[in-house]
């Protein structure tokens, strides 16, 4: 059996397992696990390493097995664990994309509102052409993990009338990504307000993306002239980003909920 602990940010939902527990097999334990009708159900584990001096290192794996930089939500999900667990409020997380500071601004029981620091965005323009269909007009975002940003008009987030969902395949698989990236569909509300939808690499449509917020929001203020504070929807829910200045860190605020755990699971 292996201990673990769920947690969501908004309907994001994540495994936390002791590194321990994967003995090599982190990409299958994913695939078994987070089957959503003969697994327990999530869209990745974050796997979680306490180091010497009691730093902390995650190791994420999508639903599909593949590892991936890191999320957003899922390193989100790690501090509220913490913070429940009683191993501080404020914790400095290592991943492969990158150290994410986490501090809890607000709890209730399971619940826990916290901000992040999550580096700075680079951002480049760029056209991608899809057989049959054409070019299409957007952004490669870089926030410690790839992601590519498409402006939309349309209420259902369509782009010359293909789906989000089915145009976010296409993308996620085109050539010009080899390693696969995120897509998100970014509708400009008002000057401090985006909503979005993602195809995340390794999971397909999900509720919502911690780094894709960062890259929606850095996306529309640096090529739509957004507010540099902004809220940003998704179909889970609300985040909110502020990026003061081009050369200094965004800091992300979101929710994050412990579901359900075992005692062991924080066991080291």
């Amino acid at each position: 059996m292996v201990p673990f602990i769920k947690a969501h940010a908004c309907g994001n939902d994540f495994l936390l397992i002791s590194e321990e527990f994967a003995a090599g097999g982190h990409a299958k334990l994913a695939q078994r696990l987070c089957q959503r009708n003969t697994g327990v159900g999530a869209d990745g584990i974050e796997f979680l390493e306490r180091r010497t001096g009691g730093t902390w290192f995650l190791r994420l794996f999508n639903a599909d097995g593949s590892e991936a930089e890191l999320s957003g939500n899922g390193t989100r999900c790690v501090a509220a664990w913490l913070a429940f667990s009683g191993q501080g409020r404020e914790v400095l997380l290592e991943t492969h994309g990158g150290p994410r500071l986490c501090r809890v601004v607000h709890s209730n029981g399971t619940r826990f509102e916290i901000e992040s620091a999550m580096g700075v965005p680079l951002i480049t323009s760029h056209l991608v052409d899809i057989a049959g269909i054409g070019v299409v007009e957007g952004a490669i975002v870089n926030v410690g993990n790839p992601h590519f940003v498409i402006f939309v008009e349309a209420d259902d987030f369509s782009f010359n009338g293909l789906s989000w969902q089915v145009l976010g395949e296409k993308i996620c698989f085109h050539p010009d990504f080899p390693a696969q990236t995120n897509v998100e569909f970014v509708r400009v509300l008002t000057a401090d307000q985006i909503e979005f939808r993602i195809y995340e690499r390794g999971v397909g449509p999900t509720t919502s993306s911690g780094t894709g917020t960062c890259a929606s929001s850095s996306a529309a203020i640096a090529l739509r002239g957004c507010a540099r504070s902004l809220t940003a929807i998704a179909q889970g829910g609300v985040q909110r980003l502020s990026w003061p200045a081009n050369d200094v860190d965004m800091l992300l605020t979101g929710p994050a909920e412990i579901i359900c755990w075992d005692a062991k699971a924080g066991d080291e």
